[in-house]
């Protein structure tokens, strides 16, 4: 099942949102504002990241800006709850599954979500008509 976090005035949030309805494909959605992360969900999302703490951390936040402590100098444990009491430290929208995991709205990586035999299906169809193009241009 694909998890969709999001805050509710994050327009890369609302984006992903109607993405994954538009596809028809099924998501749970959770407001981290409103239903923090549990330490569970932000250490699995941290086992699917490549970067750590780099990937999911805003940078830009204000809350991130306004920190009087060095991210990198925080035990596991107090990064954890760092997180879930300051939620906007975190990037949005988190897109995941058991497998991927995409931060942030971007067109062509989220369509990693999409099944396998879709994505094969649609790259036929650019195939057939790229060879249509051709045949026409050499006629």
């Amino acid at each position: 099942m694909i998890k969709l976090y999001v805050s509710p005035s994050c327009t890369s949030c609302r984006k992903a949102k109607a993405w994954l309805e538009e596809q028809n494909l099924e998501f749970e959605e959770k407001n981290i504002f409103h239903e923090p992360l549990s330490q569970d969900e932000i250490k699995n999302i941290l086992s699917l990241t490549e970067e750590g703490t780099e990937e999911i951390i805003s940078y830009r936040s204000q809350a991130y800006q306004s920190l009087d402590v060095d991210i990198e100098d925080l035990s596991m444990n107090e990064l954890l709850a760092l997180f879930k009491n300051q939620p906007s430290l975190i990037r949005r929208p988190i897109i995941m599954d058991d497998r991927r995991l995409q931060i942030g709205y971007n067109e062509e990586e989220i369509r990693c979500f999409l099944p396998r035999e879709v994505r094969e299906l649609e790259l036929a169809e650019i195939h057939r008509k790229l060879a249509n193009e051709e045949a026409i241009e050499i006629a």
